[in-house]
């Protein structure tokens, strides 16, 4: 049999092309693959790949860097041209960020944010004009109770929802979050909520208040004492319990907390000596040094 000449990627049919794209990330497409060749880059500009955007830059198990991710979204939400319909994004973001999505892409059904940066104004300005949202996380965000219920409000069709907190060191009592979703999200079929303080009478309400409820994740709610597990399991065909096991799905653990903690002492501690009147990092680092002999002391 005669050596066959090699195929010219450049020759692939655009649906083929369309559907190995799909398989990079969001940075490979930008940085890498639109630099191939011309037909290459007139691919990566097809609004079709642009459908879904993952920006999770960071993870707990495979850290990736990349130089200006805000820019990086902002390309692929324009590549989109209105028809994105799911974006994630994680340890980065702002609230400009969040209002340039917004007003670019009316028809998100899944908005999935990790990232501290985001206010409550800024949130709340993003989230009115995103109606059809079906699918909301806003996990590691300090959000109030009452943005939470204009959430619920401005996205009537809103089915599942992530919110999840770092793990609380406090026990004060806070139901705000709990009795905003009771009373703005009738609809949800999916609730996770771990690291909340919701007590019993937050728990209730959104069984009241969320007769669909299929999925319930409770893990690190320690406010909730006394026997609930009766009535949750009438109504609840998934409950995750607050003392169940976060080590293999949830990012805001003990465990995870502890090595950003570390990791922070460690950057710390190596940077050079501080100039004159620069910033006093000496809180930070008793901050980290008190959290990680907390985190110590619970595991013994």
């Amino acid at each position: 049999m005669k050596n066959e000449e090699p195929k010219n990627w450049a020759d692939l049919p655009t649906d083929l092309m369309c559907l190995i794209l799909l398989r990079l990330s969001v940075t490979e497409i930008l940085e890498n693959a639109q630099k191939v060749c011309r037909s290459w880059r007139y691919v990566c500009k097809d609004p079709s790949i642009w459908r879904k955007i993952d920006m999770r830059i960071l993870s707990y198990n495979k850290p990736v860097l990349v130089n200006n991710p805000e820019a990086i979204c902002r390309n692929a939400v324009d590549r989109s041209e209105g028809g994105l319909l799911e974006i994630n994004i994680g340890d980065f973001g702002s609230d400009s960020l969040l209002t340039y999505i917004a007003e670019r892409s009316s028809n998100l059904r899944s908005l999935r944010l990790m990232c501290s940066e985001i206010t409550d104004d800024g949130f709340v300005q993003a989230v009115v004009k995103l109606p059809m949202l079906e699918e909301l996380e806003v996990s590691g965000i300090s959000l109030s109770g009452e943005s939470m219920k204009l959430a619920g409000l401005s996205c009537p069709n809103l089915k599942t929802l992530m919110l999840n907190r770092l793990f609380y060191l406090s026990s004060d009592d806070d139901d705000h979050d709990a009795i905003a979703i009771a009373e703005s999200m009738p609809k949800l079929r999916h609730l996770q909520l771990c690291g909340n303080k919701l007590t019993k009478t937050g728990l209730n309400a959104i069984l009241d208040g969320c007769p669909h409820l299929e999925h319930l994740d409770l893990r690190q709610c320690i406010n909730l004492v006394g026997n609930l597990e009766k009535r949750c399991f009438e109504k609840i065909k998934d409950l995750r319990r607050h003392n169940d096991s976060t080590s293999a799905d949830y990012p805001f653990s003990f465990e995870t907390y502890y090595f950003h903690w570390s990791r922070q002492l460690a950057i710390l501690k190596n940077a050079l000596p501080m100039e004159e009147g620069a910033y006093n990092f000496d809180p930070i680092v008793e901050e980290a040094e008190y959290y990680l002999k907390l985190y110590w002391d619970l595991c013994q």
